[in-house]
């Protein structure tokens, strides 16, 4: 018998972790180990090693670039050695800290919500945290990490989803989503099929729902991640559609480059991380929010419930808030710090005019990823995320 292709093994990994865990009141902190933390965060005696799940770019010690590089300082401060892993997906993360040995992982919002109900991740102590204050006052208690009257995670950074565009092809931004989801001639005369590219990751279906939000308004829908079943059919109908545009699905970052560098994909949802790269090589690319408005993620730090090195992971949430990493993060990866005085006290290489550039002022009109939940609050009963893994599964085919 053959084994499965990898892909396959991921998903229906995945598939299995979203329909069978069951639901609890989340990780409840056993107060002798948080003791003991404390403890050792008195002494700072670290256990010398910590293990971080993370986006591409969220963990940089220079290597990349020389500017950039907030590790090497928290090491030789802690004694803890830092080692990564890096998802290119939320289902890449939720496989790896169901499969690793992670100590901290970096989940967006729109699964964070499954690593707090299947005690993936342990309740945290702010009070362990002294730079806590600092975070703005609107992610304290954030949905994304706050739950049960609990916190279970130090919010990181946010950001926007943009549309990525060829400014050779389009010598003015477009206005639109559509040139990504409907069959047309883009300014050069030239069809978009095979030109465009779509992000792998699930959670893309939102971004169809909240293009059919703004050009379908009587299908009712009121919350891109709250889809009745006729709303999601006519999602997943335009997500079909998209298929036939696609040169390929692109999950890691450097596909992505690549295709926008050879000039063979000219427009693609994206982050600001990848037009930044692209930008600095050269490539005349340009970013846009068309006029359909975006959706976007909130990024949060948590400790895996299994965790092994629990004092490291707690010197590196305050390292996080109170050190350089916020406001070059910010700047390397073109994303907004949760402590908004990262912006421009100095601490690193952003300004309040780069928070700004990086979306700062849309935060209210952004509708940030979240898990899709049979139960939600603008219909009636709505399609979980177990049937959006599956169906962009095959409609992605395998990617």
């Amino acid at each position: 018998m053959r084994s499965l292709p990898g892909k396959l093994r991921t998903f229906l990994s995945l598939l299995v972790a979203f329909t069978t865990f069951g639901c609890s009141n989340g990780y409840e902190a056993d107060s002798g180990s948080l003791k003991e933390v404390h403890d050792s965060l008195i002494t700072k005696k670290g256990e010398g090693q910590l293990n971080i799940i993370a986006w591409e770019g969220y963990i940089e010690r220079g290597k990349t670039d020389p500017e950039f590089d907030w590790v090497t300082s928290f090491e030789n401060t802690t004694n803890c050695k830092v080692t990564t892993k890096t998802a290119n997906t939320s289902d890449e993360m939720l496989e790896l800290a169901l499969s690793g040995n992670a100590d901290i992982i970096i989940p967006s919002s729109d699964v964070s919500h499954r690593f707090i109900v299947n005690d993936l991740v342990k309740e945290i102590n702010p009070d362990l945290i002294p730079s806590w204050d600092r975070l703005d006052d609107e992610f304290k208690h954030q949905s994304a990490h706050y739950m049960y009257g609990k916190h279970y995670g130090v919010p990181l950074v946010w950001g926007e989803n943009i549309l990525l565009y060829n400014t050779e092809v389009f010598p003015e931004a477009p206005d639109s989503w559509n040139i990504v989801y409907e069959e047309m001639n883009l300014p050069d005369g030239k069809s978009n099929i095979g030109r465009i590219q779509a992000y792998a990751g699930t959670i893309h279906i939102a971004d169809a729902a909240n293009y059919l939000m703004f050009h379908r308004p009587e299908l009712g829908i009121n919350d891109p991640y709250e889809l009745t079943r006729e709303q999601y059919s006519a999602v997943l109908a335009l997500l079909k559609e998209q298929r036939r545009l696609i040169k390929r699905y692109w999950s890691d970052i450097n596909t992505q480059i690549d295709d926008f560098t050879d000039g063979s994909v000219v427009a693609s949802g994206s982050w600001r991380l990848v037009a930044n790269l692209l930008k600095s090589s050269g490539v005349p690319v340009a970013a846009t929010v068309p006029r359909e408005g975006t959706t976007g993620y909130i990024d949060t730090q948590m400790i895996r419930s299994q965790a092994e090195h629990p004092v490291c992971a707690y010197q590196w949430l305050e390292h996080s808030l109170s050190s350089n990493l916020m406001s070059d993060l910010s700047v390397w990866n073109g994303v907004v710090p949760t402590v908004t005085e990262a912006c421009s006290d100095g601490s690193g290489m952003q300004s309040a005019q780069g928070c700004i550039s990086n979306g700062q002022n849309n935060f209210h009109r952004i509708k940030f990823w979240s898990t899709p939940k049979p139960s939600c609050a603008t219909q009636e009963k709505c399609v979980p995320y177990s049937r959006w893994l599956s169906d962009y599964f095959f409609i992605t085919g395998y990617h």
